[in-house]
């Protein structure tokens, strides 16, 4: 056999092996995705909703949503790291579920490092401080001293949620207490404060917004290093007194580990490609959420930095849940 042939048979071997490998890529995904999300309708749910359209319209693809809401998102995403790494199966989070669980929760339905694949993280968002209308604080140094001197109440979109981990944190940075009512999502807890049921709380703006600018609740600050573009006017809590405060969260995509890397730069790309279309870039402004323009490594990178970070401040903290 000449070494002209075994060249060529090489070459032959390559292109066949090449065009199987695109024609395997090509076939996902040839039946729906069901793509569970962490959280009761809410900004959440609408965001990925939003993005999961995008990427259908141009992968030809269904996504299916199922919302399985509970434990900080621990139940949700359970599910998924128990599903096959088909790329059928993926999940739609809040970054806490795998940044702050890990350091709340004594135990763990299961390893946030091990058991999925990071597939993109693509915008981040503060959280911004509100009370209801009735309560005579017009900043966060009023409040904190209201709370320093009768009972009050916070809401959350329940235990872990990036509202509840923010009030916590400003109150150990406050010296004050409130008592925390936890709900199942930002939806319910939004209105119980509106309605004057809770006190305060912290939430996504686009949560909040629309009852500030009617007057039902008033806004004190934002968890942000920067002011936010979308209520140039609310400052900081660094603003009012508190150096070195900073509580911004990320919504998060992600698959069972184990799914072939094809599948998740396929996805990661397909995100991206949906970050850029004007719906997703129009509902991006409205809630004031920041495109991270992360890259798939980037967003892997970007989990384990935060996780470490929020498990000094949950240790300084001192929050625990069973």
């Amino acid at each position: 056999m000449t070494s002209q042939f075994v060249k060529r048979i090489a070459i032959a071997s390559a292109v066949v092996l090449a065009t199987f490998g695109a024609a395997a890529q090509g076939t996902y995904p040839d039946k729906p995705v069901k793509v569970v999300v962490t959280t009761v309708p809410g900004p959440l749910d609408a965001f990925a909703r939003a993005v999961l359209e995008q990427m259908g319209k141009r992968m030809k693809a269904t996504f299916v949503v199922e919302n399985k809401a509970g434990a900080g998102g621990n139940l949700g995403a359970d599910i998924v790291a128990k599903a096959p790494a088909d790329g059928y199966t993926l999940l739609f989070a809040l970054d806490t579920t795998f940044t702050v669980n890990p350091a709340l929760y004594r135990k763990m339905p299961f390893d946030v490092a091990k058991d999925f694949a990071t597939i993109a993280v693509p915008v981040t968002y503060n959280q911004m401080l509100v009370v209801n209308e009735k309560v005579k604080a017009n900043s966060v140094a009023d409040l904190v001293k209201l709370a320093r001197g009768s009972k009050m109440t916070y809401a959350s979109g329940g235990n872990g949620s990036p509202s509840h981990l923010t009030m916590a944190a400003f109150l150990v940075a406050a010296g004050a207490d409130m008592t925390h009512i936890p709900y199942k999502g930002t939806g319910a807890s939004v209105l119980d404060v509106v309605a004057g049921q809770v006190d305060a709380l912290f939430a996504v703006g686009s949560g909040v917004m629309p009852h500030v600018k009617t007057g039902k609740l008033r806004a004190l600050a934002v968890s942000s290093t920067q002011r936010t573009p979308a209520a140039p006017e609310v400052p900081t809590v660094v603003e009012a007194g508190y150096s070195g405060f900073q509580a911004s969260f990320a919504y998060a995509l992600l698959a069972p580990a184990g799914t072939p890397d094809a599948i998740v730069q396929a996805l990661a790309r397909e995100v991206e490609a949906a970050m850029q279309t004007p719906e997703v870039r129009e509902l991006n402004r409205a809630a004031d959420y920041a495109a991270t323009g992360l890259t798939q490594p980037q967003a892997e990178a970007w989990m384990r930095d935060s996780r470490k970070r929020w498990a000094e401040v949950i240790e300084k903290a001192k929050i625990v849940l069973d």
